[in-house]
């Protein structure tokens, strides 16, 4: 299962808050809303979290096996 632990790690450590993406950055609630409930999200915005927060995938997203 993928999860988005280390997005919240991430963002944590940045100058960045769930407001500034949202109002910044354009980035949906509903997106971070998915990435609270680790549902999926697009490629697309792996990418934009990436370039807005300066990291690497990793970063963002972690796969756990399920048990």
């Amino acid at each position: 299962m993928i999860k988005y632990t280390p997005f919240w790690e991430t963002l944590k450590k940045s100058s960045e808050s769930t407001y500034t993406l949202i109002h910044k950055y354009n980035i949906s609630s509903a997106t971070i809303d998915r990435l609270r409930k680790n549902q999926g999200i697009s490629t697309m915005k792996i990418d934009d979290l990436c370039k807005i927060l300066d990291c690497r995938v990793e970063d963002i997203i972690v796969y756990e096996k399920d048990e």
